[in-house]
Order: structure tokens, then sequence, then C-alpha cells
């Protein structure tokens, strides 16, 4: 429990106060002292997890705690950027989306946790974290950083959507499954909707290559009467002719 991976994962849970006191600090030196210990927290998270794999400690409690502490120290940074004024109002919407996106994945897993059901984080969720904490590096600390930071948050948000969709809809098939296993007369009936759907799209099919058949002899007879008739008429002027 009290390896240096968690060790790491620890500290990162620590800095929050000190990172959220830049809230009623408002000096330049504290602001930096925020902004730099939110650098050393972030980077701290690719080093816990790299540790814990090469020297053989992970644990579970790595694993619950890592995604905690990751969470805790972004929407703090989030928090901090929005009470202090760092960003246009109009950046308040990645804001927001990334807030909302972390609560709804902290529901589904703490949903799936009872029923042994595990989430594995992907490698989009990955970067998606990589770019959050890099926007939040460049917004705290400010100067030249500011605006790329800004253009790094849309970004982590759109990615943040993205991998909260994901988990959703990962999530929602459990679910469906669990309900078809629970009625299988309803899945069934499912499939059964689902053949006969094939069949009529089928049979569209066939009927409209049918249909064109049709359309094409009855064009060809067309033709072929309106050129008989029109021969007949040749053969009556002849005769007349003689």
């Amino acid at each position: 429990m009290y390896s240096l991976p968690n060790l790491l994962t620890i500290s990162r849970i620590l800095v929050i106060p000190v990172i959220f006191l830049s809230i009623y600090i408002h000096t330049a030196v504290w602001s930096m002292l925020a902004a730099v210990l939110f650098i050393i927290a972030s980077i701290t998270d690719y080093f816990d997890g790299y540790l814990a794999r090469s020297r053989n400690e992970t644990s579970a409690f790595g694993r619950l705690l890592d995604p905690i502490a990751d969470k805790l120290l972004v929407a703090s940074a989030l928090i901090v950027i929005l009470a202090d004024n760092m960003v246009h109002p109009i950046n308040f919407i990645p804001v927001i989306v990334i807030l909302c996106r972390e609560i709804l994945v902290s529901g589904l897993r703490e949903f799936l946790a009872e029923v042994h059901v595990g989430m594995p984080v992907t490698r989009l969720a990955k970067w998606k974290t990589g770019f959050q904490m890099t926007a939040l590096s460049m917004i705290l600390v400010g100067y030249m950083f500011h605006d790329l930071g800004v253009i790094l948050l849309w970004i982590a948000a759109v990615l943040t959507f993205v991998t909260g969709y994901q988990y959703f809809q990962k999530s929602l098939d459990y679910v469906k499954s669990i309900e078809a296993e629970k009625n299988p007369k309803l899945a069934d009936m499912k499939e059964a909707v689902a053949e006969i759907e094939a069949v009529v799209k089928k049979a569209k099919k066939v009927v409209a290559k049918t249909g064109k058949k049709i359309a094409k002899k009855r064009a060809v007879a067309k033709v072929a009467k309106k050129a008989a008739k029109t021969q007949k008429s040749a053969k009556k002027e002849a005769k007349s002719a003689k």
C-alpha cells in the first residue's frame, strides 16, 4: 500500500489544498506555486504507473486511487481557473463538458463495480488526461502559454466527450445484455423482428429488380408494336403506289 507508486498517487491529492488556496491568496508567488505544484503532480501521473509496472508493484489500492486522484486534481484546477476568471466565459463550455463527463464515468464505474464488471481505461482516455493536464498547466502558468492552453482545453473537451460516450455505450450494452438474459422471449422477439426486416429488405430488392425487368419487357414490346405498325403502314403505302 505504501509503495513508491502509491505514494506518488497520494501526493497528487495532498497538493490539491495548496492549489485550491490560490482562489483566496491573490499573489503572483502563490499563483506560480500552485501552477508548479500542479505540473509536478501531473508528471507523477505518468511515473506512478510506469514505476508500478517496472517494479512489479501494481496493486488494487493503486488501481483504485489513481483515477480518483486524477479526477480530483483536474476538477480542482478547473474550479480554480473559473473562480479566478482565468478564461473567457465562452471557455466555460469545455470546463463544464469535462466536469460532467467525470461525474458520468464515476457513476458508471460505481454501477459496474456493484455487478463485478470492470471498465478499463482506454488509450484515448489516457490521451484525454494528458491534454487536460497540459492545458490546465499552461492556463495556470499564464503569460505566453495561456492562449495555447485554452486551445488544448477545447481539444481535451472533445476527447473527453468521445471517451465519455464510449464508456456510456459499453455500459448500455452491458445493461441490454442483462435485460436480454432476464427476458429471453424479448431477445427472441428482437431476433425475429430483425430476421423479418432482413426478409422484407430482400423482398423489396427482388420486387424492384423484377419491376425493372417487367418495365424493360413492356418497353421492348411497345417498340416492337410500334415498329410492326410502322412496317404495316409502309407496306400499305407501297401497295398504294403500285
